[in-house]
């Protein structure tokens, strides 16, 4: 893992990769505008090897979010994004064949890949579908959910029909702050029901494939700023991962961050793509990056130096911590190590 080590071949993040995968929201934008040195730095890699972009978000089209982006300053056309709409589709095609009815509960981005992959849309229950499709749109109301339960409420054990979620993102960042993400509502529904859908998007491994099958990837770097979702889902898939402080999670997630969702590199923002990653150093137990030291006594967090940068400070409190092999509750954190200096939604 990069962050114990720096691979002399690999001086930075994107030194010898062939693709970078990265999330929007969090990553590219916080609605419908951009984050801080995104554009450029995206832009900046995409001389150099093939950018694509993928997305939980099921509101919008890959045409649609492609638009967008080219109006934020990328070069970016529709083939060059994943949605989890497009990952539900590659699901049901190996439960459900088309031409069958699906009920979807969502908006335009899921219906059009319904749609696409030649299967009937409706929105009621009563039409007898033999699938739900679930995922994020704004207009999704009570009434959408009630009629997910009303088509779900025989177990799948039992006989019932499948039942697909996008993706279970808890919260989606936006323009205003924080806001429900489509994994409120699939909950919503399940509690309704009592049963649990089967997730196509992140951190689940099919929205993964589908991105490493369609760019070629043999050596990705995925981008993201969930722990939960983009850092678990990359890991899964045997992705290199990168988690950029510009979106949900802050420095005191990535000292709590379980075995399953570490990043491989820990950016401030994307900037750093381009920047030597610092190598850490572990000696008698002192984790030093660049002029920042952390180490573990007991249960306490001691930090030693604080160089220069936050963000290496943060990067040896990390190291300090996960080889420990212990959960963040049992160890006393200065606030320092954690202080969050960085741009959030």
């Amino acid at each position: 893992m990069a962050l114990f080590r720096r691979n002399a071949a690999a001086p930075t993040p994107i030194a010898g990769r062939d693709a970078i995968l990265a999330d929007l929201d969090g990553v590219v934008y916080a609605g419908p505008g951009p984050l801080p040195y995104a554009i450029d730095s995206l832009n900046r890699a995409g001389e150099q090897l093939r950018l694509g972009y993928i997305t939980n978000n099921a509101a919008r089209t890959d045409a649609s979010v492609a638009a967008h982006l080219r109006e934020l300053g990328l070069d970016v056309q529709a083939g060059d994004v994943v949605t989890s709409p497009q990952a539900a589709m590659r699901l049901l095609s190996t439960l459900v064949p088309a031409p069958a009815t699906i009920l979807v509960v969502g908006g335009e981005g899921l219906v059009v890949e319904v749609e696409k992959a030649g299967y009937t849309v409706t929105r009621s229950a009563e039409d007898a579908p033999s699938a739900v499709v679930q995922g994020f749109a704004p207009e999704v109301a009570w009434t959408d959910l009630a009629e997910a339960a009303f088509a779900l409420k025989v177990p799948e054990e039992d006989g019932g029909i499948p039942w697909i979620a996008t993706n279970t993102d808890w919260t989606i960042p936006r323009e205003r702050g924080v806001a429900p993400g489509n994994g409120t509502l699939v909950s919503a529904v399940h509690t309704a029901i009592g049963r649990l859908a089967t997730v196509a998007g992140k951190p689940e491994t099919p929205i993964f494939e589908e991105a490493i099958a369609r760019f070629g990837a043999t050596s990705a770097l995925f981008i993201g700023d969930r722990l939960d979702t983009d850092i678990m889902g990359a890991n899964r898939a045997g992705i290199d991962s990168a988690l950029v402080l510009t979106g949900i999670d802050r420095p005191k997630h990535v000292l709590a961050a379980p075995q399953g969702s570490r990043p491989t590199y820990i950016l401030g923002d994307l900037r750093e793509l381009h920047e030597p990653y610092p190598q850490t150093v572990q000696k008698d137990g002192v984790f030093t990056v660049n002029g920042a030291a952390v180490r573990v006594v007991g249960a306490d967090v001691e930090i030693l130096a604080e160089g220069s940068s936050q963000i290496d400070l943060l990067r040896a409190g990390a190291a300090a911590i996960w080889a420990t092999g212990a959960a963040i509750y049992v160890f006393e954190v200065p606030e320092r190590l954690y202080a969050d200096p960085f741009h959030r939604p």
